[in-house]
């Protein structure tokens, strides 16, 4: 399980998330990414992600998938 690190205000209000390197080097290979390129880099490696744990579970109906991914 990757942990993510909060960055909050005075108030203690969170403002950032601090992603794990090796989950940044994942997501995106080029040091300066657009919002649209992060937002895609983090799609796709969540959808890899969720492809990878799949190989490992037992095979789900329709409807049990789709409650899955609402999760």
């Amino acid at each position: 399980m990757i942990e993510f690190e909060y960055l909050t205000d005075k108030n203690g209000k969170p403002k950032a998330v601090v992603i794990p390197i090796e989950v940044w080097q994942k997501i995106t290979t080029i040091e300066t990414v657009s919002e649209a390129e992060l937002s895609e880099g983090i799609e796709d490696y969540c959808l890899n992600k969720a492809m990878d744990e799949a190989k490992n579970s037992p095979l789900l109906d329709r409807a049990a998938a789709l409650e899955f991914l609402e999760e």
